[in-house]
């Protein structure tokens, strides 16, 4: 995810770009350009590392001069943070900015090397640029149209073009892009904040639609070039609100971001219908010799690994231990070389986490780091790694980190299962098929979030609470109550369900909401009985299973239901209802959601 913005009109426009930029620095710190029209020439200025960096950089080569331009900053996805992977990318005749990814970047750079271009960047991005000065015939809307007729992917490009000193283009497919309308000046921009100190009034760019940006005026065609009229918005949220995109909560924003961050994560891990970590060097040779998996992560992270850890093992039929980082690196693990580790971390620099990879290190075990931090200390020490694309993640309560990190435990579970010959070429594309439909899922998922609220006004008052779950369903549980400690301080644990008579059923009360999670049709039949154990006791339950599941009456107080798909996938859309469960049984209690009491985003000490 990355910021892009864009500015035609009778201020400095440089000016306008990075105070437009620190307004979308959420969306990504890892770069930042900017591309002016100075003296009919295209001045661009980009560096590694915040936006500071860029001011800093300019205040000594000095600021470019004039009214038109674009601008960026970057959350990394191809191509390492650093200053020729920055975005402006372009020449002398096209500079662009972009968010997303180029799928089929690869056969395009391939076929524009043939043609004598050459290329600097490691990106996706410098592709298309390439790509649009091959095209081009003087006809701007024309190129971008036959641009994007080849492309494949995600994007919101913004585009000037040296012939069109007084202009600037932009198309989106997938990617946000809204057109800031002001007087005598407009814009492009990834989100309302970027515009909102200039103007409250935008239109929706839909996918594939190319916008031409004057001073004046703003023309929009469809990909037939025609023009068409768009209806105009104005935003009637105040500077914070914007930066939320109209969400009360970064929490809030960031569970419906999910469908995007899963799609994002695992689009580039698929070749041809199967999955791919070449970028890490992991191939199915050196997947297949290893002996056993170790899965280290701490909180949200270790409970994705426990995700993990059933699906390896029930498909590639490996051994997988999942550690508490905090536990594994004062034990003496019994790891070494032919091993795996597997550390997972949404910031990258988590102590234990990293200290449990630099003693996996030492003892001659082979890493693999799944972090969404470009650049963090455990992305760097790690042999391999294999970024999680989900974006800035604001608020300290994890969602859409556990929901990629679960993607590419399933990934990862395909590749290894292939690579062990446990299952055939035909099996792991289906599955990886059945991955990629996940993110449409969330969605439909999303749209019931009355039902969690409802069901948050039913534990709001609660003292304590148990999640239930077995197999998948277990370890989802303990996110779940994770989740609802985390920002409602109401006292929860998670056991495994067939645990209950051992002990925590003494818990039970009238004062103990339950709730119960039952997604595997397996063991469906002992989770029902395990909640009618409860519901006996006076317990009120609410029930999470999938939409065809059949329930006989007055086993539950309420069902929220998900959307059928493979079960074996089930924990990335339930997790969906839990997040919000527990979100608004924060906002019910009068909780800060955001910044929770005692906690913080990274723990990066002891």
């Amino acid at each position: 995810m990355c910021g892009i913005v864009g500015y035609i009109g009778k201020r400095n426009c440089a000016d306008v770009l990075i105070d437009s930029l620190r307004k979308l620095e959420y969306r990504g710190y890892d770069s930042a350009g900017i591309a002016v029209f100075e003296n009919n020439t295209i001045k661009v200025e980009k560096c590694q590392g915040k936006l500071d960096n860029l001011v800093k950089k300019m205040e000594v080569d000095g600021k470019p001069v004039g009214n038109c331009g674009i601008g960026h900053t970057r959350w990394a996805t191809h191509g390492e943070p650093s200053d020729i992977n920055s975005h402006p990318h372009g020449n002398k005749r096209v500079s662009i900015v972009h968010n997303g990814i180029i799928e089929n970047y690869a056969k395009i750079k391939a076929f524009l090397t043939e043609q004598g271009y050459s290329f600097v960047s490691q990106t996706d991005t410098e592709t298309v640029a390439k790509l649009l000065d091959y095209y081009y015939d003087g006809d701007p809307v024309k190129t971008i149209l036959k641009v994007i007729s080849e492309i494949e992917g995600s994007y919101a490009l913004g585009i000037i073009f040296r012939d069109f000193p007084d202009r600037v283009f932009a198309v989106r497919k997938d990617c946000p892009l809204i057109i800031g309308v002001g007087q005598g000046e407009n814009f492009i921009a990834s989100d309302v904040p970027a515009i909102i100190d200039y103007t409250r009034n935008y239109y929706l760019l839909d996918c594939d639609e190319v916008a031409v940006i004057t001073e004046n005026n703003v023309v929009i065609y469809d990909n037939h070039n025609e023009p068409v009229k768009k209806e105009l918005q104005t935003a009637d949220w105040d500077a914070d609100a914007a930066e939320k995109g109209g969400y009360k909560h970064f929490m809030l924003k960031e569970i419906h971001e999910q469908p995007t961050a899963v799609k994002t994560t695992i689009t580039p891990r698929i070749n041809e219908g199967m999955p791919d970590f070449s970028e890490c060097g992991l191939d199915d040779e050196k997947l297949a010799s290893y002996n056993n998996i170790y899965i280290v992560a701490c909180g949200t992270a270790m409970h994705a690994g426990m995700v993990g850890k059933y699906v390896i093992e029930k498909l590639a039929r490996t051994r997988v231990t999942v550690d508490m980082a905090s536990e594994f690196r004062y034990r003496d693990p019994i790891v070494g070389k032919g091993d795996l580790v597997i550390l997972i971390s949404q910031s990258g620099e988590t102590a234990d986490t990293r200290e449990a990879l630099i003693i996996s290190k030492k003892k001659g075990a082979d890493t693999l780091a799944f972090v969404n931090v470009k650049g963090s200390s455990i992305a760097r020490e790690a042999d391999m790694v294999m970024y999680t694309h989900a974006g800035p993640e604001i608020s300290v309560a994890s969602t859409k980190a556990f929901t990629v990190q679960i993607s590419m435990m399933y990934m990862f579970a395909f590749k290894l299962a292939y690579a062990k010959k446990v299952i055939s070429e035909d099996e792991c594309r289906e599955y990886v098929h059945k991955l990629t439909q996940i993110p449409q899922l969330i969605e439909k998922t999303l749209t019931h979030d009355d039902e969690a609220q409802y069901a948050a006004s039913r534990i709001m008052n609660a003292e304590s609470l148990l999640y239930i779950g077995r197999g998948l369903d277990y370890a989802l549980s303990m996110e779940g109550s994770l989740k609802l400690k985390e920002i409602s301080y109401i006292h929860s644990e998670a056991y495994a369900a067939g645990e209950l008579k051992h002990g925590p059923i003494a818990l039970i009360s009238e004062q103990t909401p339950v709730i119960a999670i039952a997604t595997q049709s397996n063991i469906i039949g002992k989770t029902l009985s395990n909640i009618s154990e409860v519901k006996s006791r006076g317990a009120k339950v609410v029930l999470m299973c999938s939409e065809n599941t059949v329930i006989k009456e007055n086993i539950a107080d309420y069902i929220i239901r998900i959307p059928e798909c493979d079960e074996l996938l089930m924990p990335i859309l339930a997790a969906v209802p839990l997040q919000l469960i527990a979100y608004y049984t924060a906002i019910l209690r009068g909780n800060d959601v955001d910044q929770p009491r005692n906690l913080a985003k990274s723990v990066t000490v002891e």
